[in-house]
């Protein structure tokens, strides 16, 4: 018996954050280390890349969030936003206290938050950067900071993202399928699966 954790919806979105997520990184590291600029591309190209996979990156979860289609993805965002105090216990212990777990384990929502959160800090640095001339000059000297800085946090939240994941084989599943076993929710997510029906996988 399998549970539907992901719609078709929620797994287009992710990957397609995943792919410009991808593109962000490859793009900064020749913007980052001038030496490795026009190695592969053109610099300028590079930029341009990089640019609009920065401007489209909130594009998909925005999207998502409307419309009948949305209503999954809205749904776990509230859960994202929603902590008990068990939770918050569980994460401040790094996991050695008990939990019931919700849908998204506490380090999951925590995850969301930090990456939400971040794209929002480099979509407006980034824009601060690419049309300075509309800001004051320390608004541009602080964007080059804190881009410079979340980028580096990004790839360690993402490297780390994708080491559990790929440590957890039927989370990383459901991702693909959309649907996990039942006895996974019972072993992970016991106050997620009180709630849910099972279903065939998708």
């Amino acid at each position: 018996m399998r549970l539907l954790r992901f719609t078709a919806t929620q797994r287009v979105v992710h990957w397609l954050n995943a792919l410009l997520f991808g593109a962000l990184i490859v793009t900064a590291v020749p913007l980052y280390f001038g030496s490795l600029g026009g190695v592969v591309l053109p610099r300028h190209l590079v930029e341009e890349i990089h640019l609009w996979c920065g401007l489209a990156l909130p594009v998909p979860l925005l999207v998502s969030l409307l419309g009948p289609w949305g209503r999954a993805m809205r749904a776990d965002l509230r859960r994202v936003s929603l902590w008990t105090h068990d939770e918050i216990r569980w994460l401040l212990s790094a996991g050695r206290s008990s939990l019931s777990a919700d849908k998204f384990n506490p380090g999951q929502k925590l995850n969301a938050i930090v990456v939400g959160a971040t794209v929002v800090v480099m979509l407006f640095s980034g824009v601060v950067l690419q049309w300075f001339e509309h800001f004051p000059l320390s608004w541009r000297v602080g964007a080059t900071f804190v881009h410079d800085l979340f980028s580096w946090i990004i790839v360690f939240v993402i490297v780390g993202h994708v080491a559990v994941a790929l440590a957890h084989r039927d989370s990383l599943v459901s991702m693909v399928r959309g649907s996990v076993p039942r006895a996974w929710a019972e072993r992970h997510a016991r106050r997620w699966l009180a709630e849910e029906p099972p279903t065939a996988p998708q």
